[in-house]
């Protein structure tokens, strides 16, 4: 062994370096785990083995402060207990908490204030050890131990050990409540900055905050500061034109024109001249000189809606103006250069179409270099509720008329139906309720449209939605449905307000298939605080 102060016989005893050999199995374990549970019980295991104690409990401070909660015991109906906590002064494991000290207890039986609510101990002739784990001068913890009843002097000595194995342990834990505060506040940063670039990344002129639009909205990102082709694909009514405005407004060709062609709206002949323009004469008709909308985008963007409806021959004239940039008007010979942007848009299964011959193959591979889909409106019905809020305000400030909300009956239709027309045909919804709508200031189930009213109308009735006893159910369940709301579902109230007995409010709530128990009983047993 090398010279040092523990060469003396009289310090370098065996006990000394057994205390040593444990010391350093600890630091090792408290080193080599990545779960803290884990580590402190360890901890315990070493401590119980190499220096004879039991019942080892490792108790660290909750969040808030308060008391002291099991952190690591190897006894699992210790593990498993609920409710297991030292409040401060409480106990003697609450004294440590509270001042910071250790603790001895040589004989727990002549103890009054031991409190023994953790373990069951049927031996009474136990000494009892809780030295506290402290952190800049902060108790944030408790380590205790049993050990067999023995003199002062021995159980003084023991403490000395449990202390320093405490201070390692406060070092363990505060590393890892530093690694933990580090990550929660990079994870906290992490979802602020998603959070402000999906609010940057979201078009003014979109509405949609489900995960699919915010797909769109960092494809769209993506894509508009370059020169890309791009091809917007989904159902009729998704809002395509929208997604093409917003690259266009987000790109550096935003100050140049935005010029958008429905191709599907004109025949062969006339769409050849619409886009690339026509010499005076070219064609019965053609009575003066005509520009095409590619030379009116000139240095913007050229929006071509439904591209699936092209002829071959418009097809083969649009391959060059994608890959030569060039175009001759009709009855012309003449080359001009085209300096726009191509953004192409379609319902139609392309590749289907290709199939069949009814679509280019290269022409697609031209116009699908960058892809976007747009999810139908029945795929993220998240976006229904505030699409729907946004419409109601256009039409209601457009008929200057005040629409204050939207009925419960008439929400629920909204968010069950199918919607096969999309974001257009929820406008064209929203537009109709309105109207209908504007007399007393709220939209009723009972005022959208017959297609929206079916699934209502057949669980209020059981009958046909058409039929005079089908809309005086609906308008009934409105009625009390909005008069339990503004009541907070106290059904006396509501029938003082209807003019009719309570007993006739349950009566129709049972038979127009009201929810009463998810609608108003929950939610009141949320807000009634529990009684201690």
């Amino acid at each position: 062994m090398p010279n040092c102060k523990f060469d003396s016989p009289t310090i370098c005893d065996a006990r000394h370096i057994k205390e040593l050999e444990t010391l350093a199995e600890i630091a090792q374990n408290l080193s080599s785990k990545s779960q803290q549970e884990e580590v402190l019980l360890d901890v315990i295991d070493v401590l119980e083995k190499s220096r004879d104690v039991q019942r080892g409990t490792i108790m660290l401070l909750t969040a808030d402060g308060r008391e002291l909660r099991v952190e690591a015991v190897k006894d699992q109906k210790v593990q498993q207990a609920e409710g297991m906590a030292y409040r401060r002064g409480e106990g003697v494991t609450g004294q440590v908490l509270e001042t910071g000290e250790p603790r001895i207890v040589p004989l727990v039986a002549d103890e009054p204030r031991f409190k023994g609510r953790l373990h069951g101990r049927l031996d009474e002739n136990l000494s009892f050890i809780c030295v506290p784990i402290m952190v800049e001068n902060e108790t944030v913890g408790t380590l205790s131990v049993d050990c067999v009843a023995q003199p002062l002097p021995n159980l003084n000595e023991l403490t000395r050990f449990l202390s320093i194995v405490a201070s390692m342990i406060a070092n363990d834990v505060v590393a890892r409540r530093t690694a933990r505060m580090e990550r929660e506040a990079l994870e906290t940063e992490n979802v602020r900055l998603r959070a402000e670039m999906m609010e940057k990344f979201q078009p003014d002129n979109m509405i949609g905050n489900s995960h699919l639009m915010h797909e769109v909205y960092t494809r769209i990102h993506q894509v508009a500061a370059s020169e890309t082709t791009v091809l917007i694909r989904g159902e009729s009514g998704t809002g395509k034109e929208l997604v093409a405005a917003a690259i266009h407004y987000s790109s550096p060709r935003a100050d140049k024109p935005f010029v958008k062609v429905n191709c599907a709206a004109l025949n062969e002949n006339l769409l050849e001249s619409e886009l690339f323009g026509h010499e005076k004469g070219a064609f019965t008709g053609a009575l003066q000189l005509r520009v095409g909308r590619v030379q009116e985008a000139e240095g913007g963007t050229l929006f071509l809606d439904e591209i699936g409806d092209f002829s071959p021959t418009t097809q083969v004239k649009l391959l060059r103006v994608l890959q030569e940039r060039t175009y001759e008007r009709v009855g012309s010979n003449e080359q001009r250069h085209a300096n726009v942007r191509i953004i192409a848009a379609t319902n139609a299964d392309l590749e289907a179409a290709i199939v069949e011959n009814k679509f280019r193959q290269d022409l697609f591979y031209r116009i699908n270099v960058f892809p976007i889909y747009l999810p139908a409106l029945r795929a993220r019905k998240d976006d229904v509720l505030p699409l729907t809020n946004f419409f109601m305000r256009k039409y209601a400030a457009r008929m200057k008329v005040e629409i204050r909300r939207i009925s419960t009956p008439a929400i629920n239709m909204l968010m069950a139906y199918h919607w096969p027309g999309n974001v257009r045909e929820l406008e064209n919804t929203i537009e109709y309720a309105v109207l209908m709508g504007k007399e007393d200031g709220v939209i009723h189930g009972h005022d959208l449209p017959p297609t929206l009213q079916t699934p209502v109308a057949i669980a209020a009735t059981g009958g046909n939605q058409h039929t005079l006893k089908a809309r005086v159910a609906m308008l009934e369940r409105d009625l009390i449905v909005d008069s339990l709301k503004r009541h907070k579902g106290v059904i006396s109230a509501a029938a003082r307000e209807l003019g009719i007995t309570e007993r006739m409010v349950r009566y129709k709530i049972q038979k127009l298939d009201i929810d009463y128990e998810t609608l108003f009983k929950k939610r009141r047993r949320k807000k009634t605080p529990n009684k201690q």
